[in-house]
């Protein structure tokens, strides 16, 4: 029995694990989506992965917020549009019944605690009014509510990320909230003769960069949209063409890399990149690997120029070379963009590499690790 029932019963179990997580993610992928987030870290895609893939079944993901968000992800009722589904899941328009959207709970902010935010939810309330009033409420210290703020959790009271800092840095002057007087309400300044600052608004590539730093996704944009002037002026294809591309043509693509395979022969590297709208799927083969295996393994964002292999609508690119474009994930800026001729005022032929203008980010620091299997 040792040798046999084992595996069979494992077997059956796993068999009815796949059919009732495939029957939630055809029918009510809002459902698979909260669930799946919640039981992170798990399973083959990250966070953000689970949630392009909900949004592009239709789905309304929503940001953490304050007055929200709950510790895990939930279901918030919202009418189900079918027109949101992609274009390449319009098969699913008549299928999907899903009547809710996610929201994001305070699980996704990095470094929160689960028994500290359930004080924090507990003395909710009717919600918190501002910066000061969470500070005085919530029996979170500074520390916290930064990483609140770093997250932009205060959306629903007016504040963006940078106006959000801004108060939390001024909690700093305030000292600690057991030291101010019993009747001090929340909404008292901490210096009526402080000037009002108007502070400048935050690039939407920066947003993005610190979205990801905080929460490991972004609902705003995807990283690879604000590269994307410069990836077509070098010829690179957006994922979401592959599909239209004749068999064997060479093609150029890139993307962050999601997934890296390596079955157990040894022969061959899977990889999973993703642009702005789609994901390319690419053979390495074992000589090609080990020319790049830098690359290969190490690079966060990969260009590769190989042959598409097209057969029965599954599609791959071979690989013949790859390219590491980790740094331009340093410039994640809708203002960073320029070519050195526009910096200069001349005209150039040909394409130039980019520069930045606004803020150098250790590209490290800006996307996560892709997942490994062997």
């Amino acid at each position: 029995f040792g040798d046999y029932g084992f595996p069979e019963s494992h077997a059956a179990s796993f068999a009815l694990l796949v059919y009732a997580s495939a029957w939630f993610k055809t029918y009510y992928p809002d459902v698979f989506c909260a669930a799946i987030l919640n039981s992170q870290p798990m399973g083959f895609y990250a966070p953000a992965q689970l949630v392009r893939d909900a949004r592009e079944h239709g789905v309304l993901i929503y940001d953490v917020d304050i007055n929200h968000s709950a510790w895990d992800c939930t279901l918030e009722p919202a009418s189900f549009d079918p027109s949101r589904i992609a274009a390449r899941h319009r098969e699913m328009r008549d299928v999907i019944l899903t009547a809710h959207a996610v929201r994001l709970g305070f699980r996704q902010i990095k470094g929160l605690s689960g028994k500290r935010m359930a004080v924090f939810i507990e003395r909710r309330g009717e919600g918190y009014r501002s910066v000061r009033d969470v500070w005085l409420r919530s029996g979170l210290d500074a520390g916290e509510i930064e990483k609140l703020a770093r997250a932009d959790a205060f959306r629903s009271i007016g504040l963006d990320r940078r106006a959000a800092l801004w108060e939390v840095r001024a909690l700093d002057r305030a000292g600690s909230a057991a030291d101010l007087p019993l009747l001090e309400g929340p909404d008292l300044q901490l210096d009526d003769n402080e000037p009002k600052i108007v502070l400048p608004s935050m690039p939407a590539g920066e947003h993005v960069v610190q979205d990801y730093r905080s929460l490991g996704l972004s609902l705003k944009a995807h990283p690879v949209s604000f590269l994307r002037r410069h990836l077509d002026t070098v010829g690179i294809m957006p994922n979401a063409h592959l599909a239209s591309v004749p068999d064997g043509r060479r093609v150029t693509v890139a993307g962050i890399v999601l997934v890296r395979q390596r079955p157990g022969s040894g022969k061959t590297i899977f990889l999973t990149l993703e642009d702005e709208n789609a994901i390319a799927n690419v053979i390495v083969w074992n000589k090609v690997f080990e020319r790049y295996r830098a690359v290969v393994m190490g690079a966060k964002f990969i260009r590769v120029t190989g042959r598409v292999q097209s057969e029965s609508d599954v599609v791959h690119v071979v690989a013949e070379k790859l390219d590491d474009l980790t740094p331009w994930l340093g410039q994640l800026s809708e203002d960073a963009w320029l070519n050195e001729a526009d910096a200069e005022g001349k005209e150039t032929a040909g394409p130039k590499p980019p520069v930045y203008r606004t803020f150098p980010k250790t590209p490290a620091d800006v996307m996560p690790k892709g997942r490994n299997f062997h």
